[in-house]
């Protein structure tokens, strides 16, 4: 395929995908609330003698990583609700309120498992929690895309030109890097805001959205 024809496939997958109005500039403003609302609760739980509270932890990950899940669920079911036409942004809303709980069951094996979850071995602990609301965005995504398309090859052609799907991959495949080299190079959660602060560092999921709104602002 060439430049112009796949400059024409790229603008029609948008045309399709993006029509406008609230969709992925609807989500990005939900991430920042997230981060606060994580932060503060951390630092609170600190003030209050409750550094190393396993029941914390979860309160303030859940805040800090999936906070923006939770208003992104919201803004799916409000689409729903209205009966608006399926799009890429409520799709991708729908899988992060899917993933939300994934990370509650993953920290609390892991502490029965023994993991040392302050240590480099509980690296993929904040990685789940800021993130796993991501993979399911991302699985989510594709679904749509197939059920678009209608055959996997053709949803996975859209998969690797669509700006949005690439930039949540290149997110859930480098952040856990990111984490194994912050603990490995001694960063430890040790204190709830720390813990705020690890989980808003790797909750990355504010790029692909970013990246939609620019797309639907300049394409």
């Amino acid at each position: 395929m060439g430049f112009e024809s796949g400059k024409v496939f790229e603008e029609d997958v948008f045309e399709e995908e993006a029509p406008g109005g609230e969709e992925f500039s609807e989500l990005i403003k939900y991430t920042l609330p997230g981060y606060i609302i994580g932060l503060l609760a951390g630092i609170f739980l600190d003030f209050q003698g409750y550094q190393r509270s396993p029941v914390g932890q979860w309160l303030v990950r859940t805040l800090a990583g999936e906070g923006e899940s939770i208003f992104e669920g919201i803004y799916s079911v409000k689409q729903r609700l209205r009966k608006a036409e399926g799009t890429m942004a409520e799709a991708y809303g729908w899988g992060k309120l899917f993933g939300l709980t994934i990370p509650w069951f993953i920290d609390l094996g892991s502490r029965l498992a023994g993991v040392d979850v302050y240590g480099v071995q509980g690296f993929y602990i904040p990685y789940f929690y800021a993130l796993s609301d991501q993979i399911g965005a991302n699985i989510s995504g594709m679904l749509f895309l197939k059920r678009k398309e209608g055959s996997w090859n053709a949803a996975f052609e859209r998969y690797f030109r669509h700006p949005v799907m690439l930039a949540s991959l290149a997110v859930i495949t480098l952040v856990p890097l990111g984490l194994f080299g912050a603990r490995f190079l001694g960063f430890s959660p040790t204190t709830q805001t720390y813990t705020a602060l690890e989980t808003i560092a790797a909750n990355l999921c504010w790029i692909p959205p970013v990246v939609g709104w620019y797309v639907e602002k300049y394409r």
